[in-house]
């Protein structure tokens, strides 16, 4: 072991590495036999590619780029695609990312429009698609922009025509609901079609808050009629819903606080764990019955499994492996579950069950390590005591090297990741990211911050009016603790995040002392704008849950708000931000600067073109990693040769 200090190792993890292994497949499915899934190409623009399982155990790449099987349905995108086996082989119905149209394609053509482009507003959209070849429609979400603004827009059930008489005339589309609902998911059909299950919510309800699981007859003419609520309301909600092989209906509903699986209203497996998440996008599934009647489920408390449960026992056997999270994204075939499941040394890969002889094995997108594995981070589970005794869940990942260690003493900086959200958490599997940081010296610490899932609907409750006061607290809660128990160096504490952990590592610049710099990503930073004024419609009321209602607690906006408290700022700080997002507009980051013009404080703003809220683009993704380690070797006084610098300006 050679001896340096931490944050100056040298590492094999390098930014184009990290940038070629980000992201993870999506949106598994059965076509026929084969299984199908979409992943990333940050190299290829970063578009979604549809890809399946072959015949010998290889990969294809169903369709070449620029074809990117991605759509925009609440501005986060929901299921994009369907398949079936129709004749002689494979009919798929996808949305493409750049026209938003719903597209017929089947190997040997080109892929055919099913819908029209939008005359007006931000365009038609599709999301959530159900084929149902004996009607000849494909059954989906529709999302109709009626004017510019980001509030013109109506949901509705909808069918579309196969046979593409839609593409050109928008009233060969069918509208299957009233549009009474502000937001919908897409239909589920029961196995004699003769009904249809649905989710429905309303502002300023997010559907983690409330939901209505709708369920109507299907008429003769393909209408529905006799439509009612079965289940859910505004204090309930119901994640996910569908039909058991023989008729009964199944779903996930919190109404025990926690995410619990229901037959026909009667628990089938209560426990204190989530067999759902948030939906932050229509389609997400977390549960499929398979035709023998078991269920295939993802359930867990902090991490989340794949098991298959009996529901006359109430019993569940967990898939063997080194899978330990499984994302919201299931599909059932046979005696056969398609998932897609990682670990804290297994990248996300897809994982086929067969529940008749128990075997678990990676079928697409296989782990495949690309450096040894001694640079990987062994992060640990880590609950702290917070204010009020309260717990704070973490992962904690110490620097890790297998050839260098500090001096004897040094204590290694860390950076606290703030996830974003903030309805959400963070999965502990292994992100080369992390890596990038762990394998130099600098350790990480991700937060499930109260107001996290995973944990029960309390849990997720606490950040409710407590935005920007209780995460802040948890993520200072690890810090701390990390500083005073020897782990992190007290004055080398950095923290970053996107989205609302943007929002949370601006606040926490703002309104504490723990931080010596930190990396703001694509964040809401003024809450009073924010809302309905500059994000989309989806979340243009969250922060009635979040903060409080804007008229009720003006003044809190304010409070909150890093902006108001820009004149706080002194430690340096990189902001990054995507010039085409929609959802944290570039607004939010020019007004926050604008505050501090003049101030002497450290900083620098990157922004990407073509990029929206996430980024997807390799290029990208190298740039703000790098601009990223060299703001903290800047704060932190770490000498790290061949490393872009970034240049901070006061």
């Amino acid at each position: 072991m050679l001896t340096s200090p931490y944050g100056t190792w040298p590492s094999p993890v390098g930014a184009a590495l990290a940038a070629a292994h980000d992201g993870h497949p999506e949106w598994v499915g059965f076509v026929g036999d084969e299984v199908w899934w979409t992943e990333p190409r940050p190299a290829e623009g970063g578009r979604r590619a549809l890809v399946r399982r072959t015949a010998d155990g290889g990969e294809e790449t169903v369709l070449p780029a620029p074809w990117n099987v991605r759509n925009r349905v609440v501005e986060y995108g929901g299921r994009p695609w369907a398949g079936a086996v129709h004749g002689a082989g494979p009919l798929i119905v996808f949305t493409h990312f750049a026209d938003q149209r719903l597209y017929r394609y089947e190997p040997g053509g080109e892929p055919r429009p099913l819908t029209p482009l939008s005359p007006v507003g931000a365009g038609l959209r599709w999301a959530d698609p159900h084929l149902d070849l004996a009607r000849g429609e494909v059954w989906c979400v529709l999302e109709e922009f009626t004017g510019d603004g980001s509030g013109d827009v109506r949901r509705v059930l909808a069918a579309v025509p196969l046979d593409g008489t839609a593409a050109e005339d928008r009233r060969a589309v069918r509208e299957l609901t009233d549009g009474r609902h502000r937001f919908v998911t897409g239909p589920r059909l029961s196995p004699d079609g003769r009904r249809a299950a649905w989710l429905a919510w309303d502002h300023p309800r997010m559907p983690w808050d409330g939901t209505e699981l709708r369920v109507g007859e299907i008429g003769a003419d393909g209408t529905l009629h006799t439509v009612h609520t079965v289940a859910g309301g505004p204090r309930e909600a119901i994640a996910q819903a569908e039909w058991s092989a023989d008729g009964s209906l199944l779903y996930t509903s919190d109404r025990s606080g926690w995410w619990n699986l229901y037959r026909d209203g009667t628990p089938l497996c209560p426990r204190e764990e989530e067999f759902a998440g948030p939906l932050w996008r229509p389609g997400l599934r977390w549960f499929a019955p398979l035709d023998t009647g078991l269920i295939a489920v993802v359930h867990g408390r902090g991490s989340a499994v794949l098991g298959i449960l009996d529901p006359e026992s109430g019993e569940i056997v967990d898939a063997a492996g080194p899978w330990t999270e499984f994302a919201g994204t299931l599909a059932a075939h046979g005696g056969r579950v398609a998932a897609v499941g990682a670990g804290p040394r297994t990248a996300y890969e897809v994982v086929e069950l067969d529940t008749v002889t128990g075997r678990s094995r990676a079928v697409g997108a296989r782990h495949r390590d690309a450096v040894d594995p001694a640079y990987y981070p062994e992060p640990h589970i880590r609950t702290f005591t917070g204010p009020d005794g309260r717990e704070v869940h973490a992962h904690v990942h110490p620097p890790r090297h297998p050839a260098r260690t500090a001096p004897d003493g040094e204590a290694p900086p860390y950076v606290i990741w703030a996830h974003g959200g903030p309805t959400s958490r963070v999965p502990l599997v292994l992100d080369l990211a992390i890596a990038y940081f762990t394998s130099r010296g600098i350790g990480v610490a991700e937060v499930n911050y109260g107001g996290s899932t995973g944990y029960g609907r309390a849990y997720r409750e606490r950040l409710r009016e407590q935005w920007g006061v209780v995460d802040v607290e948890d993520c200072a809660t690890v810090a701390r603790a990390l500083a005073e128990e020897g782990s992190a160096d007290p004055a080398r504490l950095a923290i970053r995040g996107g989205s609302a952990g943007g929002w949370t590592t601006a606040a926490s610049l703002t309104t504490t002392d723990v931080y010596a710099c930190g990396t703001i990503v694509y964040p809401v930073l003024d809450l009073a704008t924010w809302g309905a004024e500059e994000t989309h419609d989806f979340e243009s009321r969250y922060l009635e849950s979040l903060v409080g209602p804007l008229a009720e607690v003006p003044a809190r906006y304010a409070e909150r708000s890093p902006t108001t408290h820009a004149d706080r700022l002194t430690v340096p700080f990189l902001l990054l931000q995507g010039l085409d997002d929609v959802i944290c507009p570039p607004a939010q980051c020019e007004r926050f600067l604008a505050r501090i013009a003049g101030r002497g404080v450290p900083h620098a703003y990157l922004t990407f073109a073509g990029e929206g809220h996430g980024f997807r683009r390799a290029e990208t993704m190298v740039a703000a990693l790098e601009a990223e380690m060299s703001l903290y070797a800047q704060v932190f006084g770490l000498d790290v040769p061949d490393l872009p610098r970034l240049e901070l300006h006061p």
